[in-house]
């Protein structure tokens, strides 16, 4: 995918005795961009298409613990964002709606909900991706209805999750060869090195779903372990 963006360094890119750090921050940050917008677009939609139910499910189920914990994970899934269903939760717990122990089991669903995302970008579909962003623009341009367009919104980002993970991909394809930053994903094999850089990241982008996205691009192009990953 890099070579349609920059075709004038395709060979620079695929040369591992050259890599144009230049082109290679432009396509990592440039892709990370995408995949983050992709995300705000889509999660936009599916509040503004489900908000409104997702509240009163949560308060309905959430009496129950084991309930709790399955539609905390629903939600999470559904609306694309822990912190929105938490925010939800703080304003139940203070309106209440519901106790602090009920809201306990939806806050261990929501992270649960959260990994959905790092599941889907997980299967190899970034070949689909302008299609899903032209099927979603389509839907824009064509329909007139609110709700319809914000289907297409929603599928238009998730085209941008693809594309950007796509890009990064192409972009650190020649680290493959790159033995200084092969000893540093290697270190990275410790797991108290793994975890505290996968926090600092998380914390930096805000987002564990965009983080997530790395690690699988990453392990994608071979660039770190099974167990690395994992931390």
């Amino acid at each position: 995918m890099l070579y349609l963006l920059f075709p004038d360094r395709a060979d620079a890119a695929s040369n591992t005795d050259e890599i144009s750090w230049f082109f290679l921050v432009v396509g990592l940050l440039g892709g990370l961009s995408l995949f983050l917008y992709g995300m705000d677009r889509m999660s936009d939609a599916l509040k503004n298409v489900a908000g409104e139910k997702m509240k009163d499910i949560l308060a309905m189920l959430s009496s129950n613990r084991i309930m709790g914990v399955i539609t905390g994970a629903v939600v999470t899934a559904v609306i694309q964002s822990s912190s929105v269903t938490t925010v939800m939760l703080v304003g139940f717990v203070t309106a209440g709606l519901m106790s602090l122990s009920q809201s306990i089991g939806v806050i261990l669903g929501a992270d649960i909900g959260t990994t959905i995302t790092a599941q889907i970008v997980a299967f190899k579909v970034t070949k689909y991706a302008l299609l899903l962003l032209a099927v979603g623009f389509g839907m824009l341009f064509i329909s007139k209805k609110e709700k319809i367009q914000q289907y297409g919104y929603m599928v238009m980002g998730l085209g941008m999750i693809f594309f950007g993970m796509s890009v990064m991909s192409d972009a650190m394809y020649p680290l493959r060869t790159y033995q200084p930053f092969i000893d540093l994903m290697a270190s990275m094999s410790n797991p108290v090195l793994g975890i505290l850089i996968g926090a600092l990241f998380t914390a930096l982008i805000q987002s564990s779903s965009a983080a997530m996205g790395v690690v699988i691009v990453l392990a994608m192009q071979g660039l770190i372990s099974l167990e690395a990953g994992i931390a």
